[in-house]
C-alpha cells in the first residue's frame, strides 16, 4: 500500500504561483471515485514551510478550489478519517471558515458572525467546548496536536478553534463539480482508501506528481532500515566483484596445467 504520508510532504515556499507549480504536492481524494466534493489534503512536514490563511486560501484558488468548507457530521468524520491516514505529526489545518475584520467583536458571542469562504450556506459547526473565543482571532483551524493531552472538555483532535490568521498551518482544498484544475500528471489508483463509515461507496484517490521533485522522505525511513538497505547494497556488490574475478581467473588456471609443447606416445612395438 502506498504511504499517503510520502506523498504529502509539500515543499511549496509562499509566492508566485510558478513555485506553486513547481513545488506543492497534493493528493486528491473523491467522492464515489470521480464525484465531487473532492478534497486536498496538505499536510508539511517541515513546520517552516506552513502558511497563513491567506496563503492557504490564495493556494486553493489557484487550484481551482477553496480553502474547505464541512457542512455535515459525515463529511467532518471523512476529513478526519483522511487526516490520519497521513499519520502527520502536530499541526493544524486551516478550513474555510472566518469572519470578516470588520466583525471583530470582543464579545463571546461571535459564533453567527462565521461564514465560508466558498459561499457554502452550512450552519455545521464542531467547536471545540470553548470556542470560538472571538477578539482578535477570525479564521478558524481544524485542530490537530496527536501529542497533546485532553483537555477540560475532551479531546481537542479535530475540534474547530478561532486563531490569529497570520498563523502558519496546513490546509485542506475542496473542488466542487468541474473546478478541479490538475497541475500534474495523474495517476488514478481505485480503492486505495476507504474510511468505514462513508456512504458514498468506493473512493478514488488522484496522486499529483510534481517532475523533477525530490520528495523528503529520509526524515520518515527508520534509521536501521536505511543502514540494512546500505549493507544489502554493499555485500551483493562486493559478492558480484568477487565472482567475476573468480570467472576471469579459471581459464588461467587451467591452461597452467596444460604443458604448451605436448609430446608422442612413445612407441613400444617392434
Amino acid at each position: 500500500m502506498v504511504k499517503i504520508r510520502e506523498l504529502l510532504l509539500g515543499q511549496w515556499i509562499p509566492g508566485t504561483e510558478k513555485q506553486w507549480c513547481q513545488s506543492s504536492v497534493g493528493q486528491t481524494f473523491c467522492r464515489g471515485g470521480t464525484q465531487r466534493p473532492c478534497y486536498k489534503i496538505m499536510y508539511f512536514h517541515d513546520a517552516l514551510r506552513r502558511i497563513n490563511f491567506e496563503e492557504a486560501h490564495q493556494a486553493c484558488r489557484r487550484d481551482g478550489g477553496h480553502l474547505v468548507s464541512i457542512e455535515s457530521e459525515s463529511e467532518q468524520r471523512l476529513i478526519e478519517k483522511l487526516i490520519e491516514s497521513l499519520l502527520a505529526s502536530d499541526g493544524d489545518f486551516w478550513i474555510g471558515l472566518r469572519r470578516k475584520e470588520e466583525d471583530v467583536d470582543n464579545s463571546t458571542e461571535c459564533q453567527g458572525l462565521y461564514s465560508w469562504s466558498d459561499g457554502s450556506m452550512s450552519k455545521f459547526r464542531n467547536w471545540y467546548i470553548d470556542e470560538p473565543s472571538c477578539g482578535s482571532e477570525i479564521c478558524v483551524v481544524m485542530y490537530h496536536q496527536p501529542s497533546a493531552p485532553a483537555g477540560v472538555g475532551g479531546s481537542y483532535m479535530f475540534q474547530w478553534n478561532d486563531d490569529r490568521c497570520n498563523m502558519k498551518n496546513n490546509f485542506i482544498c475542496k473542488y466542487s463539480l468541474g473546478s478541479l484544475k490538475p497541475t500534474f500528471p495523474e495517476e488514478r489508483i481505485k480503492n486505495f482508501y476507504a474510511p468505514p463509515s462513508t456512504e458514498d461507496g468506493e473512493i478514488m484517490v488522484t496522486i499529483y506528481r510534481a517532475p523533477n521533485l525530490a520528495y523528503i522522505l529520509i526524515p520518515s525511513i527508520p534509521l536501521l532500515l536505511l543502514l540494512m538497505l546500505v549493507t544489502a547494497v554493499f555485500c551483493f556488490w562486493l559478492f558480484a566483484k568477487r565472482r567475476r574475478e573468480q570467472m576471469e581467473a579459471s581459464p588461467k588456471v587451467q591452461d597452467a596445467w596444460i604443458s604448451p609443447h605436448r609430446r608422442n606416445s612413445p612407441n613400444f612395438e617392434i
